[in-house]
């Protein structure tokens, strides 16, 4: 077994023991795959990414996939390199995994192939207010990625399926939300993207991090939320959602 699906196998099982204790952070996440459920289209769904597998709690006839096969996840997919036929699905979710694609214009093409004419991608990614950003850069391990060039395709001598690990937090902020090489996605519809305060989210610590308040405090919190989001995206958004039609 390789250093790296010992890695993930670990990751995968210190999340699942996370979850199970953190109801508050269950809560939390219901609420996320409430608002994704509502932007799925009839017809098949697949998540990439799916780890633990939480999503069936939610939307339970979705099928889960991961770069490696472990107990949470149906099938072994990689963004890149899907298995499914051309046409074969209507929804495709991506779970905290659009910052992880280095090269998102090759895993896009991908999904525009396996998906139906008028089929979904559903991506639910951070957003990077000037406040959730300072979050985000002292709280989690991952890189924010401001300063990186985006690269919508690997270089010639890449094989897709040797490609790095790679995290860039605002990676989705940055295209979807500055508009930065908007012009890559001419073969999409671009729906709907929002943006939102969820001090829900950060203060409840995520997988690994103890919660910053009580679970009863969550409808004040969520509240607060509302109101911040009114006030400011740009100061208070933490949390985004952006929804590709394919043409």
């Amino acid at each position: 077994m390789s250093v790296e699906i010992t890695q993930h196998s670990f990751e995968i099982e210190q999340n699942r023991k996370y979850w199970q204790k953190k109801p508050l952070l269950q809560r939390v996440y219901k609420r996320f795959y409430a608002a994704i459920a509502q932007r799925l289209v009839a017809g098949t769904k697949l998540e990439l990414g799916s780890g633990i597998g939480q999503i069936k709690q939610f939307i339970p006839d979705c099928i889960t996939s991961d770069l490696f096969q472990n107990p949470g996840v149906d099938r072994v997919e990689s963004a890149y390199r899907l298995s499914l036929g051309d046409g074969s699905l209507h929804n495709i979710i991506l779970f905290d995994v659009w910052h992880h694609l280095e090269y998102p214009g090759s895993a896009l093409a991908e999904m525009w192939r396996v998906l139906a004419p008028g089929g979904r991608v559903v991506i639910f990614d951070p957003a990077m207010g000037i406040i959730p950003r300072m979050v985000y850069g002292l709280f989690h391990h991952e890189p924010l990625g401001f300063g990186r060039p985006i690269h919508w395709l690997p270089p010639p001598s890449l094989a897709l399926e040797d490609a790095p690990y790679f995290a860039a937090q605002a990676r989705a902020w940055r295209i979807f939300y500055r508009h930065e090489d908007l012009d890559q996605l001419n073969k999409w519809n671009i729906l709907e993207c929002s943006a939102w305060s969820d001090f829900a989210y950060l203060g409840s610590g995520g997988f690994s991090k103890p919660p910053m308040y009580p679970d009863v405090c969550l409808p004040w919190i969520e509240t607060l939320d509302r109101w911040l989001t009114w006030i400011s995206c740009p100061i208070f958004a933490g949390r985004m959602l952006i929804v590709l039609e394919k043409k």
